[in-house]
């Protein structure tokens, strides 16, 4: 990773965090310790860290983008501690999953606490006072349409399970629902709270969506051909527990019968044996599927640093330059 960006995420995410942590509190004690758990874990802050870079582009006042930062974090920290109930996950993170240690209410009702609290300190009256009306009913709308479009991804990619295969198209439209929704409105929100024309906010949204598919190409990629000891965990589990990824949707689109015969045989098989993975992957990249991936990461990110690079009327574009490193890191990083 750049070091530039390297530095630039940890600031944002001390800066977010001290936020989160003297701003979230409550009672009961417990509903806030369980919401804020995933938070203490670490994580890298992507999020926030676009909308701060998005912002910063067009401002120098980072005071006013910091609460819509923290708030874009809560809403990705409420869907990760619900999806863990919903996959039965019983780690994040390297720690142990809200609902494995608190159990599934207190988990739920953490999350639904973080969805309140996201929309709570970007409404307040400090923030109120300091940004004009109709901007922060425009970076409320984006955030409230995109957490609605996160809940009808995680909602389609339940679906897919019910089924044999979906094409790379369902897929993708998925994949953007899912992960590249919330970082467009990170985007977009960073430059509405600076003063950024719709022209540009529309860029900075299309710059995120796309890197944000990328970021989930990655992981399926990373999932079949990562190292494990740099990944920090099993690859060729998200086959043995039958998800559809990039690699699974093109496979059975332009596989042969001999990969979709051994497709269909391992497949959210749990206990199917690490040779045939092996030749599964093997198969995969024989047919072009891994180039496909590669090739189709590298189209996104050209995309992405081509949408940003048309921004106009920007005041630092060094945040322009963390952002292309960011959509470069994403589609090349190991883990």
């Amino acid at each position: 990773m750049n070091s530039k960006l390297s530095e630039f995420l940890s600031t944002v995410a001390k800066k977010v965090d001290d936020y989160i942590f003297s701003n979230i509190k409550g009672q009961p004690e417990e509903l806030y310790e369980a919401s804020l758990h995933i938070i203490r874990s670490g994580g890298k802050r992507v999020r926030p860290a676009i909308l701060m870079a998005s912002g910063l582009i067009f401002t120098n006042n980072e005071e006013d983008l910091i609460p819509f930062a923290a708030s874009v974090e809560l809403i990705h920290t409420f869907t990760l501690i619900h999806d863990d109930i919903m996959d039965k996950d019983e780690y994040r993170r390297g720690v142990k999953t809200v609902h494995t240690i608190w159990g599934e209410p207190i988990a739920i009702t953490a999350g639904d606490l973080l969805f309140a609290k996201a929309f709570e300190i970007i409404t307040n009256d400090d923030v109120r006072k300091r940004i004009d009306a109709s901007r922060l009913a425009w970076a409320a709308h984006e955030l409230s349409k995109a957490t609605a479009t996160v809940a009808e991804g995680q909602a389609l990619d339940m679906s897919f399970e019910k089924r044999k295969w979906v094409t790379l198209n369902e897929y993708l439209r998925m994949v953007y629902m899912k992960t590249g929704a919330l970082l467009e409105a990170s985007a977009k929100i960073g430059g509405i709270i600076a003063g950024a024309s719709p022209e540009n906010v529309r860029l900075l949204g299309e710059y995120a969506s796309k890197i944000g598919i990328a970021f989930q190409i990655r992981d399926d990629y990373l999932g079949l051909y990562g190292r494990e000891e740099v990944i920090g965990k099993a690859v060729f589990n998200d086959i043995r527990r039958g998800k559809k990824t990039f690699f699974v949707s093109l496979a059975y689109q332009i596989g042969d019968d001999e990969l979709k015969a051994l497709l269909d045989k391992l497949l959210g098989n749990q206990s199917a044996p690490r040779e045939e993975l092996e030749k599964l992957a093997m198969k995969m990249e024989s047919a072009g599927i891994k180039k496909e991936a590669e090739d189709y990461m590298e189209k996104l990110m050209g995309e992405a640093i081509e949408a940003i690079s048309s921004l106009k009327n920007t005041l630092n574009n060094e945040y322009i330059e963390i952002l292309k490193e960011l959509a470069i890191f994403i589609v090349k990083r190991e883990k």
